[in-house]
């Protein structure tokens, strides 16, 4: 029987209850073994770093995930020199499982209309299964526009590993701006990161660091 591993990417800027909560429905949907939160060093489709030190994001995504059985976390994207490329990653931990793995790599429906400009973009489709998320009650995400570039076979693909999860309505740049304005976080935050966030005095800006 293959194995089956998902992997999601992001800042983590921070890490918060909607991220854990997605990825969990998203690997039982999957029937993956486990799943790997993986902190970009930086998005190659954002002009900034993200706010909290790479460091930081690190162990504020392994405090979100302690004590659960099936989701690690890796730094093999901060190890490298930034902008971060999904391909790279996947490579990566392709190299790590051997190839009778199937590899999934989680997005958000919000990035469909990036994924023109993600690196080598048909290579990824090509290389692992590119997992769209929905939440539910929303439309779900349309591939259609690609059909001409990438090909059916691939957005047939594409389609095929659409998943709805569930709606929580939680986001980082919100918890960054409470944060920074000293209002209460404490229903977005597994309490773990809340303490660290508090102890190390993330977030008291609104303004992210310069990456020149």
């Amino acid at each position: 029987m293959r194995r089956r591993i998902v992997l999601f990417g992001g800042s983590f800027d921070p890490i918060h209850l909607g991220h854990t909560t997605v990825a969990r429905d998203a690997l039982e949907q999957l029937g993956g073994e486990g799943l790997v939160f993986i902190p970009a060093k930086r998005s190659p489709l954002k002009g900034f770093m993200p706010f909290a030190g790479d460091e930081d994001r690190r162990i504020m995504a392994s405090l979100a995930v302690a004590g659960d059985d099936h989701m690690t976390v890796s730094d093999c994207e901060l190890n490298r020199p930034g902008p971060s490329y999904t391909l790279d990653t996947v490579a990566h931990f392709r190299k790590q499982y051997g190839d009778p793995t199937d590899i999934c790599w989680l997005i958000g429906a919000d990035t469909v209309d990036d994924l023109a400009y993600w690196h080598r973009i048909t290579d990824l489709i090509d290389a692992c299964r590119l997992c769209t998320m929905y939440r539910a009650g929303c439309d779900a995400p349309s591939f259609s526009r690609y059909e001409s570039s990438w090909g059916r076979e691939r957005v047939a693909r594409l389609r095929a590993d659409v998943i709805e999860t569930p709606l929580v309505n939680v986001s980082s740049t919100e918890i960054r701006r409470r944060l920074a304005t000293g209002r209460d976080v404490a229903d977005m935050l597994a309490p773990a990161v809340l303490d660290y966030i508090r102890a190390h005095g993330l977030y008291k800006s609104l303004e992210p660091p310069s990456f020149l």
